[in-house]
């Protein structure tokens, strides 16, 4: 090392310490080196440890299918109706005056409902009968004089023709007797009207005038009354519903009918078909049918939406799975079956109608397969798994080895 005239020259405990410092420097990087590689291969080890601890075997529960027999049936929307509903409506015209009813309530067949004036249709009748009454009397003057002319032909006092006259305003006074018998006869109906009645027994709907208003023969609508025991409910099945019931219904060929109310409860009581088309509605391509029901306990009314059950027989060698296990999509509905390995296998099926709350499989299962009833959300082919039967408790477990 070369120094220039006049410098200073350094130390040799400068030079010494500066050799240490520059020892130390790369000591200290060549640790952090170390201690960096050291990290990053426990991390790798680490995270391999938790990718083989986050997927053990999902537990599910499996339903090990076998064989049934099931009901051929086909459900429909239908709506109920009474099996008569007849509208109350006044045979003549006048003010009403009073309201006979409590809306709701049961109402008996010939029962009075609503009261029209009747003071009108008793004058009508008063007159009408005192018409009658002058009638009868220039009947009987008649027929006096028809005797009494008679008498005088005899003795040839008159000629015969006056005698006929009055034999002919006697037969004029017959008739004129009878139109005004007639006459009385319809005033005393229409007063009878006046008091307005059910012609059936049911429950009376709701009054759709006010006491006092002007009603109209014949025409203005006071009520309704509806029989609901029994009850009618009416629905249709479309052709591949009747197919798959066997072809149209008759009430031959229907063995059992039942009713599912809104809540899904099962009407208590079985149904009988009292009505089936004899052709299919050609714009509609469905089969217009009715059913009857006791209903005794009046729980169902006119106007409910239920959904009708139609079972014409039964077929046997079936299975069924719960609907919460099969997958839709577009090219149709999947099963997932635990194989032996305990992996999930996704299998195509071919599905019937539903019973109760579980589909019918026509084809695509055996016997014995074991049906993946939970978890399908999380399942994917392949998937290792850990079957249980279903209502059961999952096994424990194995015990997880220390990572070394």
């Amino acid at each position: 090392m070369k120094f220039k005239t006049g410098q200073q020259l350094p130390s040799v405990r400068a030079i010494q310490n500066s050799s240490v410092n520059k020892k130390s420097i790369l000591l200290s990087f060549a640790l952090l080196a170390i201690t960096l590689l050291a990290l990053n291969a426990c991390g790798k080890k680490d995270d391999a440890a938790n990718a083989g601890a986050a997927m053990p075997p999902m537990p599910v529960s499996v339903m090990t299918i076998a064989p049934t027999n099931v009901p051929i049936s086909a459900e429909a929307v239908a709506q109920t109706e009474g099996a008569k509903e007849v509208e109350i409506r006044p045979r003549v015209g006048g003010i009403l005056l009073k309201k006979l009813f409590e809306e709701g309530a049961n109402i008996k067949a010939g029962q009075a409902m609503f009261l029209i004036d009747p003071v009108p249709f008793q004058i009508a009748l008063s007159n009408a009968k005192a018409q009658l009454a002058q009638q009868k009397a220039r009947l009987e003057q008649t027929e006096r004089e028809a005797k009494r002319l008679q008498a005088l032909v005899a003795t040839q006092s008159i000629s015969q023709r006056e005698a006929d006259n009055a034999v002919s305003e006697n037969a004029l006074a017959k008739a004129s007797l009878a139109q005004y018998e007639a006459a009385v006869r319809e005033a005393e109906l229409n007063l009878s009207y006046t008091t307005v009645t059910s012609p059936i027994s049911g429950v009376a709907a709701r009054f759709e005038l006010s006491e006092g208003a002007l009603v109209n023969a014949n025409t203005s609508l006071l009520t309704k009354v509806y029989q609901i025991t029994p009850i009618w409910v009416r629905f249709s099945l479309s052709d591949n519903e009747l197919a798959q019931l066997g072809g149209p219904l008759t009430q031959s060929n229907v063995k059992d009918v039942r009713l599912l109310l809104p809540s899904g409860e099962e009407y208590k009581s079985r149904g009988k078909i009292n009505f089936a088309a004899s052709s299919i509605d050609p714009q509609l391509g469905t089969q217009q049918l009715r059913a009857t029901f006791a209903n005794e306990d009046k729980k169902l009314l006119p106007g409910q939406f239920v959904r009708v059950r139609v079972i014409t027989g039964e077929k046997s060698g079936v299975f069924v799975v719960p609907q919460v296990a099969v997958i839709a999509n577009d090219q149709g509905k999947f099963v997932y079956v635990v194989n032996e390995k305990n992996e999930a296998v996704i299998t195509p099926i071919v599905a019937g109608n539903w019973v109760g709350k579980d589909w019918v499989v026509l084809s695509g299962l055996k016997a014995g397969d074991k049906v993946a009833v939970d978890n399908i959300i999380k399942l994917r082919p392949g998937a290792a798994v850990m079957p249980h039967a279903a209502g059961e408790a999952p096994a424990a477990k194995p015990a997880e080895k220390p990572v070394k």
